[in-house]
């Protein structure tokens, strides 16, 4: 048997919810922010049970301890940005080499001290019309394809050198004990 894991390869696997996911890769980064922000707000109640009791944050002290929580709000702006453009970053690489579970956490973890000890969406910021849609798309789905969208958005942030482990098909070997 072979093992692969591509993070590049899209987790929600129904035609709707892969709609979302290609509309939200559609928007620029800071709108994929604002979107995140939104989306963490208007979910927060159900995304809330299900991120944290799945995560390991001690996975993720550089992106959620106080070295980040220290930063400037450009810094850390900056450092999202990062994230959502796959850059080869340190704090890009520490993203990308957690599995989508403590992606997911993080997430959460920044919107909810938005305002606080993290950088928060300028007051006077109006969403546009394509993060809302996005937004009303991933409302109207069920809480298990809500999960599965934020999990292949945020699983395809970060950067990582890891490559995939390549197929039978695609080697042409068989695994051998």
């Amino acid at each position: 048997m072979t093992a692969s894991y591509n993070k590049q390869a899209p987790q929600a696997l129904s035609e709707q919810t892969q709609k979302v996911v290609d509309a939200f890769n559609r928007l620029d980064t800071d709108a994929k922010l604002a979107w995140l922000y939104y989306a963490y707000k208007k979910m927060g109640d159900s995304i809330t049970p299900a991120a944290p009791a799945a995560a390991e944050p001690e996975l993720a002290p550089r992106l959620i301890g106080d070295e980040y929580l220290q930063l400037s709000d450009d810094e850390q702006l900056a450092i999202m940005r990062q994230i959502v453009n796959r850059e080869d970053t340190e704090h890009s690489r520490a993203y990308g080499a957690i599995k989508e579970n403590n992606q997911l956490f993080v997430w959460y973890a920044w919107a909810v001290a938005m305002g606080k000890n993290v950088v928060d969406i300028p007051g006077n910021y109006k969403a546009t019309d394509a993060i809302n849609n996005v937004l009303s798309q991933i409302e109207g789905l069920d809480f298990e394809e809500q999960m599965s969208v934020l999990r292949t958005i945020v699983g395809q942030m970060g950067y990582t050198a890891v490559k995939p482990i390549e197929t039978q098909a695609q080697t042409g070997k068989t695994a051998s004990l």
